[in-house]
């Protein structure tokens, strides 16, 4: 059921008010189709409204333009105006910066959508610290003699942990460069984002790469990580 024509002439005066703006009654219709008015009620309820002096009007040739009366809004004095055009320009000067920020971000974003999310690395990170542990402990156990290896069990247990660092102190790296990235063009502070995203460092919880890497036989000793 159509609206009564009081209340359409209030979702028109309300509509025309919030908009002051120069209207005509194509426009209005087009932005009132959601409560079920007609156009014609629309300009039923324009024309109403100019004649009760709710709102103005100016006839171009054959069509009006509707506009909410400007005596009933507050006007600024010039030095109020003045002050919200420089905050204006500072705040449009602000959002130019945070765009292009952010478009910059997402550039490198994408650019490193193609390696290793940081979910991923994250991920692998957790499970190589585990494999690392594990031999370590028992690279320990080995060499304090409590268990008798074969020289060919030793050598492969000894590659695996090699392996392991070496995969860590990869990962380590990657993440290192992918973080440098993000935290180079964000605004937020990196602690304050690497507590969000809830990240540990290595330091974090008491591990170290260079400790760990004293473990490996000489031979395949990298000291730098």
């Amino acid at each position: 059921m159509a609206p009564k024509s009081d209340s359409a002439e209030g979702i028109v005066l309300n509509f025309v008010n919030e908009q002051n703006r120069p209207l005509n009654s194509q426009v209005v219709a087009d932005f009132l189709q959601k409560f079920n008015l007609k156009k014609t009620a629309i300009q039923k309820a324009l024309d109403n409204l100019a004649d009760s002096g709710k709102i103005t009007f100016k006839e171009y040739g054959k069509q009006k333009i509707y506009l909410a009366r400007q005596d009933q809004f507050q006007i600024p004095n010039t030095e109020e105006l003045t002050q919200m055009k420089e905050e204006n320009a500072r705040l449009q000067e602000m959002l130019d910066e945070q765009k292009k920020a952010n478009g910059q971000l997402e550039g490198e974003i994408k650019s490193l959508q193609s390696n290793l999310t940081l979910d991923e690395i994250l991920s692998n990170d957790v499970k190589l610290r585990k494999q690392v542990k594990e031999m370590e402990e028992r690279l320990t156990k080995l060499r304090e003699g409590v268990t008798l290896v074969s020289p060919e069990e030793r050598k492969v247990v000894e590659k695996t942990f090699s392996d392991a660092i070496s995969h860590w102190r990869k990962r380590k790296r990657m993440f290192k460069d992918v973080w440098d990235t993000i935290t180079e063009n964000s605004p937020k502070n990196p602690n304050e984002f690497k507590e969000e995203l809830g990240l540990e460092y290595d330091e974090d919880i008491g591990v170290s790469l260079q400790t760990y890497a004293t473990l490996m036989p000489h031979g395949h000793k990298r000291l730098r990580g």
